[in-house]
């Protein structure tokens, strides 16, 4: 165990490997640079478990717990997904290739040696999946979900996870060269203001792929509004059991054909993620659809080109007749764009 000068060399060598070598990270006050101090543990993968981050300016700290930098310390108004994703093991390697693929345009091998941002990283299958394709990953959860991505992520050296907002990023300007989130913003107070943030801090030349929910028919979206106006105010418990329920209407054959086609409700293959997506549906505070337009117009207006709007996975010709009709509850507007 070394001691004295050389428990000191020894950590200043590791210091030069730590995330802040490789993404730089802001003081949430003054937006000066943040530096590491008194770390006192490290993971198996060699990054900081137990730290603090200083500003260099005006002495704010930002503590880092069991691997997380805790730019918030509270759930908010994410507390149902901190629960969720610390809740359901979702993780399906094969199954997360195909989505990511499909829902950001890239594979993952294409990321490496980039910088990537993954934006709402929940438990951090994503995040999992592209540092293990070589990329510098930086997962950012406003929920205590990151915890359970520390805990999928804690042998990968090249990921670092913060638990913060993503309508307060703490990254300077054009930070990453690839930036992705999958089904987040319209979970957020403000999807657009949230856009914002993510397009401010890719670089000139790299990309953002963005998938939020779609709106459907006013029939659709007004049995979702009464239907979620119930279920928000739902005692955990029962909630939990309802999903558990709808799941189970998730294998009826001609119910999970039809009648999902006027309220939410998986049909999943997988039971366990049946449940997780329903209540993944009912629970969360905001939940705000979009359009194809209100979309591109963010690229737009964000001075992206080269705008790419992605489709859906499945490519039956009922299917896609009913998606083009916004038909499809759940299906989402995907979009990914090249920053001018």
């Amino acid at each position: 165990m070394p001691t004295g000068a050389d428990a000191l060399s020894e950590q200043g060598a590791r210091q030069r490997e730590l995330p802040c070598q490789w993404v730089r990270l802001r003081c949430p006050r003054c937006r000066d640079s943040l530096s590491w101090q008194t770390i006192t543990a490290f993971g198996p993968s060699g990054r900081p478990t137990t730290a603090t981050l200083c500003c260099s300016d005006c002495g704010h700290e930002v503590p880092v717990d069991r691997g997380v930098a805790r730019f918030v310390q509270d759930d908010a108004y994410t507390a149902s997904f901190g629960w969720q994703w610390r809740h359901f093991r979702v993780a399906r390697p094969e199954e997360d290739r195909v989505v990511f693929a499909a829902k950001t345009g890239r594979q993952p091998e294409e990321l490496t040696g980039l910088k990537v941002l993954d934006a709402g990283c929940g438990s951090g299958r994503y995040s999992r999946l592209v540092a293990e394709a070589g990329a510098y990953v930086v997962g950012v959860d406003r929920s205590r979900a990151v915890d359970a991505a520390a805990e999928l992520c804690h042998l990968h050296g090249n990921v670092f996870f913060i638990q913060g907002d993503l309508l307060a990023l703490p990254f300077p300007d054009d930070e990453f060269d690839f930036v992705f989130s999958i089904g987040v913003l319209h979970h957020c107070p403000d999807p657009h203001g949230a856009f914002r943030e993510l397009a401010r801090v890719v670089r000139p030349g790299g990309q953002l792929a963005v998938w939020v929910y779609r709106r459907n028919t006013w029939l659709q979206e007004g049995i979702n509004d009464v239907l979620r106006g119930l279920t928000v105010r739902m005692d955990d418990a029962t909630l939990q059991s309802v999903c558990h329920w709808l799941a189970i209407l998730g294998v009826i054959p001609l119910v999970r054909t039809t009648a999902n086609k006027l309220f939410n409700f998986s049909n999943h293959p997988d039971r366990e993620l049946r449940v997780c997506d329903n209540y993944d549906w009912y629970a969360c505070r905001y939940q705000f659809h979009h359009t194809e337009q209100e979309v591109r117009r963010w690229y737009e207006e964000a001075g992206f080109h080269q705008l790419r709007r992605l489709g859906p996975l499945k490519t039956g010709r009922l299917y896609r007749w009913a998606y083009e009709h916004n038909l499809i509850i759940g299906s989402g507007v995907n979009y990914v764009g090249t920053k001018g």
